[in-house]
């Protein structure tokens, strides 16, 4: 990774003079106090490096007659250079050949010239451009498409299930109807049948009257008549034995279900109304779990996605087209986490590029800033921030334009360096 090992800046801005060799890993802080020039050489190490995109509205400091100087040093021996009335670029190689911004932009991520407007991105714009690194952006755009489509289709399906499942409570059941609608013709007809039966068996009492009373008559005449006796007996003994066998049906119940056939039938619908509706309802319930284990199946995909996926950082990860860090979503990571999540993906997207630059840290405790730098020293890169503070945790302090290194941060450099001396 290709780092700065020096840099050396004259009349940029608010810079009068500075000279900074800031630590190969972990963070540099430029430190002072508000107007003295320290985001001034931040914008200037951007400019150097970035391009004429950075390049200041007004480069050159107020006041001074001689044209901005940029000399900045970096790991793999270029030395970049902006000076003269123009501030034209000029690189220089370690064999002394020349070269020019694209050589520069092979190895110099624009997000680590600029780190804040990363930051300053959207949760969503800061997860595009993970996915973009780690190369699963479709892919997970596909996932997330279909996790939502079944998410809204489960949620209308749960509704209605609800509904139905509510109209079924609501509906009065008659447990004691029969379980299909009467039809008052069948009624009538299966009247008209044991009527019809019954009418039949009062003709067959009658006939054995009749032949009783002939038996009498024939009986007075006997003498006379005893053969025609004997038949009318067997006759007489016959029809007893039939009658005996008969019984007649009760047309009550068919009666008062003819009466109340209405009544009967409001309750049999009522039971097949809710009937229907449980049914409706359980369908809807089945698919609504079907839905929830399709769900299930969706996000284990895209979890086994993710997870396979090349990730810059342990705990990074994509949630609902949304960064998230350690299960928080940016708003709830601490400035330490947001810094090194931002740090972190910023190195992925060119992996040669090996320093960040930094802006207005004072927001970060010294706590939050220590722990910031130890995570940069453990991955080993290299960040330079500025910070309105003249305190222990600064490595370099700016001073109406002028530069001065901490004597307790390096013991052997606390010279001040003024224009004119590089």
């Amino acid at each position: 990774m290709i780092k700065i090992n020096e840099l050396q800046l004259e009349n940029v801005k608010r810079i009068k003079a500075v000279k900074l060799e800031p630590a190969q890993n972990g963070l540099t802080v430029i430190g002072g106090k508000n107007g003295q020039g320290k985001t001034s050489v931040i914008d200037s190490i951007a400019w150097a490096l970035g391009g004429d995109k950075y390049r200041p509205s007004q480069p050159q400091r107020d006041g001074s007659v001689i044209p901005p100087i940029l000399h900045i040093e970096l790991s793999n021996g270029l030395i970049v250079e902006r000076k003269g009335k123009n501030s034209a670029l000029k690189v220089i190689d370690p064999n002394g050949n020349k070269g020019g911004q694209q050589l520069l932009n092979e190895f110099i991520e624009q997000f680590a010239l600029d780190l804040p407007k990363f930051m300053q991105g959207t949760s969503k714009e800061k997860a595009e451009i993970l996915l973009q690194v780690i190369g699963v952006g479709e892919q997970l755009y596909e996932i997330e498409n279909r996790e939502k489509q079944l998410y809204n289709e489960r949620t209308a399906i749960g509704r209605i299930a609800d509904q139905k499942k509510k109209f079924a409570e609501e509906i009065v059941d008659y447990p004691e109807a029969p379980k299909e609608l009467i039809s008052i013709s069948e009624l009538i007809l299966k009247q008209q049948e044991i009527l019809a039966k019954n009418g039949e068996n009062q003709r067959k009492r009658e006939k054995a009257q009749s032949l009783l009373k002939r038996s009498e008559d024939l009986k007075a005449q006997i003498t006379n008549l005893q053969s025609q006796l004997d038949v009318v007996l067997s006759d007489l003994e016959i029809a007893q034995k039939s009658a005996l066998d008969l019984h007649d049906e009760s047309t009550e119940e068919l009666e008062q279900n003819i009466k109340n056939i209405e009544q009967i039938n409001i309750k049999v619908r009522a039971n097949m109304d809710k009937d229907k509706a449980e049914e409706e309802a359980k369908e809807y319930k089945d698919k609504y779990d079907e839905l929830t284990t399709a769900i299930s199946n969706v996000r284990k995909e895209k979890t086994n996605l993710l997870k396979n996926a090349n990730l810059p950082l342990d705990g990074l990860s994509v949630e609902d087209g949304e960064l998230t860090y350690k299960g928080f979503k940016w708003d709830n990571m601490s400035g330490a986490e947001q810094m090194k999540v931002s740090t972190a993906i910023v190195r992925k997207l060119n992996p040669d590029c090996g320093f960040v630059l930094l802006d207005k840290l004072e927001q970060m405790d010294t706590d939050t800033l220590k722990e910031f730098g130890e995570w940069l020293e453990e991955e080993g890169l290299q960040a330079i921030a500025t910070r309105v503070s003249t305190g222990e945790e600064c490595s370099i302090i700016i001073e109406d334009g002028y530069s001065s290194e901490l004597s307790t941060a390096t013991p052997t450099a606390t010279k001040t360096w003024k224009e004119g001396e590089f």
